[in-house]
């Protein structure tokens, strides 16, 4: 592995992209594990912590599994094949983030309560629950973070970036959510989650724009969209994508120097709309919030 990839501008805004999602991703999961672990703590019952412990490792074992198929799966195929499969997962992959994006918006101030209340009911019902509960909770996580890292990873070394940098990002996020989940089992952080999850996910959103632009192109590849050579744009020969500026461009937003037209179309019909019905959300859920912690008028 050669550091001329990571110490350029270039490499280290795809590794910065890529931490921030594996941060955001990882945080979530580590989030439901130290609620998991802390009201087990806190009830006394440190003898199930085990079968915690066991579904959050098979949920780990599982998302490394399906980010290695993705990755070493499609090679032996045609080339169309491998762009038709490549487009067709980095949608779905837009997809299941878009749904989790705004799914936090909604479900972060009573994750809390609906965890404890899994656990409650799954420690009475049998030896296994609490493990399937963990392995439930922390697995649709993983294979969202798996999938979604696959495709970003995808779109990002298509302009020439080493495959390892982004991996090195997202591996470094998740690493620092791992502390900061136990950090906030410890009690010894607290950070505005509200703020925190609307930054993110709107970066998430850009970022899936980006995404989906891509998997749009790769379709056009495989010959399943049309317009492969009609393009909105052509500034490949002012915009060097193996240059500093071009490397920030294509890491964090995914841009093209040929963008085609059906590209350009997915990219603002997707974030537009979304962007604006998720910070409208966020917003309404910060002035209720605000509503409801002012005393009422006698």
């Amino acid at each position: 592995m050669s550091l001329n990839k990571l110490t350029c501008p270039g490499g280290r805004a795809v590794l910065v992209a890529n931490y921030l999602i594996g941060l955001r991703e990882g945080l979530e999961a580590a989030l439901v594990v130290s609620i998991l672990v802390a009201y087990l703590v806190k009830t006394e019952r440190r003898h199930l912590l085990p079968r915690i412990w066991t579904g959050v490792g098979i949920a780990v074992a599982i998302s490394l599994g399906f980010g290695a198929l993705l990755t070493f799966g499609p090679r032996g195929l045609t080339f169309e094949a491998q762009e038709l499969i490549g487009g067709s997962l980095s949608i779905v992959a837009v997809g299941f983030v878009t749904w989790m994006v705004f799914w936090m918006a909604h479900a972060a101030a009573g994750l809390s309560g609906e965890l404890r209340g899994k656990i409650d009911d799954a420690a009475e019902a049998g030896r296994w629950s609490l493990m399937v509960v963990a392995l439930l909770a922390v697995g649709r996580e993983g294979l969202e973070t798996a999938l979604f890292l696959w495709a970003a990873t995808q779109a990002g070394t298509d302009g020439g970036q080493s495959a390892w940098v982004p991996l090195l990002g997202a591996a470094l996020g998740l690493a620092t959510a791992v502390v900061l989940g136990w950090l906030f089992y410890r009690g010894a952080l607290r950070i505005n989650l509200s703020r925190f999850f609307t930054w993110t996910g709107a970066f998430l959103i850009v970022v899936a724009a980006g995404v989906l632009s891509y998997g749009v192109h790769d379709l056009q590849e495989a010959g399943v969209l049309p317009g492969l050579t009609d393009y909105l744009f052509d500034v490949s020969g002012t915009i060097d994508v193996t240059s500093w500026y071009g490397a920030v461009l294509k890491g964090i937003f995914n841009f093209s120097p040929q963008t085609t037209k059906l590209e350009g179309l997915a990219w603002v019909l997707y974030l537009v709309p979304t962007m604006t019905v998720f910070l409208l959300t966020m917003r309404r859920r910060s002035t209720k919030k605000r509503s409801t912690k002012q005393p009422v008028a006698a």
